[in-house]
């Protein structure tokens, strides 16, 4: 792929990822997108990535990388020998990392909280990140650490944590862009985030029929 063309398609996911974060996924099209990067022609985003799936999923994969190198870090660190909030951790920390590296504005987390309002896309995109070795890794210890929990629980739980930190973060990186709230850190963001998934992860469950 020639330098002109790498750039092109840089030009057009950060553009797509502004968007798509500030007016959601089904709101913004092709053309937006286009003009947003600066390209003349209405169908270079067509032309570069395809449909609005394969868009977000290059937009995802911008980030993996950073995202994934916190996250085996950081396992490495636990030796296997986690508690539950050390693994929560694990799914927390690597993204608000990311973001503080970024600086300010950033768009991921927005955009991230926008695809998981999606059934269709959030579907994907959940299936493609709970496919990863490292977060296959950090579900099953946490199961480890959880034994008694029962099954339908635990994926009921899974779903709202990721709910928590998708929302949560996107929350902190509106305010950020806004000046608007209080000007916690991404690392104040962070434990918060791990206090509360730490409670929602051990707390009692409820007999049927009470």
């Amino acid at each position: 792929m020639s330098r002109r063309s790498l750039s092109t398609r840089e030009s057009i996911l950060t553009a797509a990822e502004r968007l798509f974060a500030e007016h959601g996924i089904t709101a913004v099209s092709h053309r937006q997108i286009g003009e947003a990067a600066g390209q003349g022609n209405n169908f270079a985003v067509g032309y570069h990535f395809g449909d609005r799936t394969a868009l977000v999923r290059a937009i995802l994969d911008r980030h993996a990388e950073p995202i994934e190198r916190h996250r085996v870090r950081m396992i490495e660190s636990i030796h296997g020998r986690g508690e539950v909030r050390d693994w929560i951790a694990c799914l927390v920390r690597p993204l608000t990392e990311h973001l503080a590296e970024l600086g300010s504005p950033t768009w991921f987390a927005r955009f991230g909280a926008q695809v998981m309002t999606d059934p269709v896309l959030r579907r994907v995109v959940v299936d493609d990140a709970m496919s990863g070795v490292t977060i296959q890794r950090v579900v099953e210890r946490l199961n480890h650490c959880l034994p008694a929990l029962p099954v339908p629980v635990h994926l009921e739980r899974g779903e709202l944590a990721r709910h928590l930190i998708s929302h949560g973060c996107a929350e902190r990186e509106r305010a950020l862009a806004e000046g608007t709230g209080r000007q916690d850190t991404w690392e104040r963001t962070a434990t918060g985030l791990i206090d509360a998934i730490t409670g929602l992860w051990t707390a009692p469950v409820t007999p049927a029929g009470r």
